[in-house]
């Protein structure tokens, strides 16, 4: 398990194969904030400090059946 003080601001975070999913706002309890610029709908998403796999340098990987709410990163509109 990771430390969840590891995670800073702006960190990105990226699924299990490495594409951008988003970009932490902040931390709350138990779920990681991420930036409404990140997201096609433009409202704040969550994801469970239970689906990080790993803390990367600057970059947060999540586990392969992490659960990534429609809109973010590959899943975003364009």
């Amino acid at each position: 398990m990771f430390e969840k003080l590891r995670i800073k601001e702006h960190m990105e975070v990226a699924d299990a194969n490495g594409r951008h999913v988003g970009t932490v706002d902040e931390v709350n309890d138990d779920k990681i904030k991420l930036t409404k610029s990140d997201s096609a709908d433009e409202i704040h998403h969550f994801l469970s400090l239970d689906d990080v796999e790993k803390i990367d340098d600057n970059r947060i990987y999540l586990k392969a059946e992490a659960r990534i709410p429609a809109g973010l990163g590959t899943n975003a509109a364009t």
